[in-house]
């Protein structure tokens, strides 16, 4: 579990005031001196991440953010910082200490906010020690915030059973998708993996989209083969019957297309990915956009790392140039990367965003989020390219969803 990708992880973030007593909360819940705590107020400035594993829900991590009351210009810049950290949370605990429960302004706004973006909250009503009767503020809290609340007190050691059973049950189920590709493969299916190892390629090591998938295949009791683009033709000699599927990567769309019959189903791993993390449906509509633009349009390419672009960067160069091929050369394309999203994104025609491995599914869900309230189509790297290549039905035959 230590090795589980972070962007695979169930995200449970912390939200509330100063010393409501958050810190505190990520080290009883996990029986470990993960925080700092203190009595003095702001203690937690930076948004902290603390990765692992909650039996049942298997890899976590905890999102400790700073106060919601957090005071001046610094203090606005942390508020914010913890805000920005809802886009990552998939399950939001909102603290209220007892000792401080008269004036819930601050949580009533956060919570709204929190709605919006879809994440499911569980009140806690914490250093219940404090005060004589804590059930009746927790129903009075559980009544006037309209959200789910369990007592707990670090310093009695009372309520962490309590705390853990609410977790598992507002923990959204669908915070991942529970397959890339192995369950719509028959069991014993021969896959093709077509992984090209130029100077994109990780030196000694496959990148996170192959490995998943990979997994993914051997958890469904699917054949994994795996090989460069220059061995296809070697491999489809010596199979006896063609393969279930063959998953490349998008750069290489129309090389691989032209070796394999048209019979044989064709993706790539891009697009495994944003079945995984996002709405594949919502990325195939918008990649089907890509024929109406204009010259005069603008263009959003948003990435979720923020790695050291190579030569011929399949985001910086390979995709606006395609685009610029395809539309016109004065086509206006601006870059995002890493936690940064524009605001003002009905400047766009249209999103393409990259697989999102980095990302998690919430990530990337509130991305799409954000371009459906701003009326703008959103796709992503693999669609896009098919799109550009004439060959997008192809590629999403296999899913259903896609119909």
């Amino acid at each position: 579990m230590d090795t589980t990708p972070r962007a695979n992880r169930l995200h449970i973030g912390l939200y509330g005031k100063r010393n409501a007593g958050k810190s505190s909360l990520i080290n009883f819940i996990t029986n470990q001196p993960l925080t700092i705590v203190s009595e003095v107020p702001g203690t937690t400035t930076d948004p902290v991440l603390k990765s692992m594993e909650l039996l049942p829900l298997g890899p976590v991590v905890f999102i400790d953010t700073a106060g919601l009351d957090d005071e001046g210009a610094l203090g606005a810049l942390r508020v914010e910082k913890s805000k920005e950290m809802m886009n990552r949370t998939d399950l939001a605990l909102l603290i209220i200490s007892a000792a401080d429960a008269d004036s819930l302004a601050h949580e009533s706004r956060w919570i709204e906010e929190l709605q919006r973006k879809k994440i499911p909250i569980l009140g806690v009503l914490s250093q219940i020690d404090r005060i004589s009767e804590p059930e009746k503020l927790r129903r009075k809290l559980a009544d006037n915030l309209n959200i789910p609340f369990v007592m707990v007190s670090t310093a009695t050691a009372h309520g962490r059973s309590e705390l853990l059973i609410g977790i598992v049950q507002h923990a959204p189920h669908d915070f991942e998708k529970p397959a890339l590709i192995g369950d719509l493969l028959p069991s014993g299916a021969s896959v093709i993996l077509v992984a090209p190892q130029d100077i994109q390629a990780p030196k000694g090591r496959l990148i996170l989209p192959q490995v998943q998938t990979i997994r993914d295949l051997l958890d469904h009791d699917a054949m994994a083969l795996t090989i460069k683009d220059s061995e296809l033709p070697a491999l489809l000699a010596l199979l006896k019957e063609p393969p279930a599927l063959v998953i490349t990567d998008s750069q290489i769309f129309p090389k691989v297309r032209d070796l394999l019959p048209k019979s044989t189903p064709l993706t790539s791993f891009s697009i495994l990915m944003a079945r995984a993390k996002g709405d594949l449906r919502a990325f195939v509509q918008g990649a089907r956009i890509i024929p109406t633009l204009k010259e005069t349009d603008k263009i959003l390419i948003a990435e979720a790392c923020t790695h050291h672009a190579l030569e011929d960067d399949i985001g910086k160069e390979k995709i606006p140039r395609w685009l610029r091929q395809k539309v016109g050369q004065s086509l206006q394309i601006d870059h995002a990367q890493g936690m940064t999203f524009p605001k003002n994104l009905t400047d766009y025609q249209l999103i393409i965003h990259c697989g999102g491995c980095m990302f998690t599914r919430k990530q990337l869900m509130n991305r799409l989020i954000e371009a459906e309230a701003a009326n703008v189509p959103i796709t992503n790297y693999g669609t896009a390219i098919a799109a550009l290549n004439g060959m997008l039905e192809r590629v999403i035959q296999i899913f259903p969803e896609t119909k």
